[in-house]
């Protein structure tokens, strides 16, 4: 197992197959996925999305990146973050789910500047971006706390659950990154 990125409370890793059940246990809460285009998880859909993603880290060029949200305190998967390169100029956009027993801990906000650091330093992006639905404050908040600025308001641009959903655009900059890691 290798430890792509960490801090003193968590750190990411690849998934594997052995971590489909505990994917599973959040992936399958419907308050955990309520604002996502999929779920509540069947077994199959967990181990389905472990399957994938594990080929998309196989591909010769690789643009999706799906890391495993590890608490180190108990070495236990607390929820699972995503980046996808948009544009193979430098542009992605990351995603994260959190088991709903950490919310409010902070872990969101951690994972995600993990991940914005990986994103910028290993893949040498120029802009990542988030879209997130207006309703999820919490989630817009984590990606704020993480540098993140909110850039605009698309209408219903997304059907999700039979339902046109507005996304909230949210995005940060090498740059502005660079900038805030030199400020702490």
């Amino acid at each position: 197992m290798t430890i792509l990125e960490e801090n003193d409370t968590l750190y990411l890793r690849e998934v594997t197959q052995d971590d489909w059940s505990q994917l599973h246990e959040y992936a399958s809460q419907e308050d955990v996925c309520k604002f996502q285009p999929w779920g509540p998880n069947k077994e199959e859909d967990s181990r389905f999305f472990i399957s994938q993603a594990i080929r998309d880290w196989e591909r010769r060029h690789r643009s999706r990146f799906v890391f495993a949200i590890v608490l180190k305190e108990t070495d236990s998967i607390i929820g699972n973050i995503e980046m996808n390169i948009t544009d193979w100029d430098g542009v992605g956009e990351i995603g994260f789910v959190i088991h709903h027993e950490h919310w409010g801990k902070g872990f969101a906000t951690q994972a995600v500047e993990l991940m914005m650091k990986h994103s910028f330093e290993k893949c040498e992006l120029h802009r990542l971006a988030a879209s997130c639905d207006p309703r999820n404050q919490p989630s817009i908040r984590v990606l704020e706390k993480a540098g993140m600025v909110q850039e605009g308001l698309l209408r219903k641009d997304i059907l999700i659950k039979g339902q046109w959903r507005d996304s909230c655009i949210l995005g940060i900059l090498k740059n502005e990154w660079l900038e805030k890691q030199t400020s702490v």
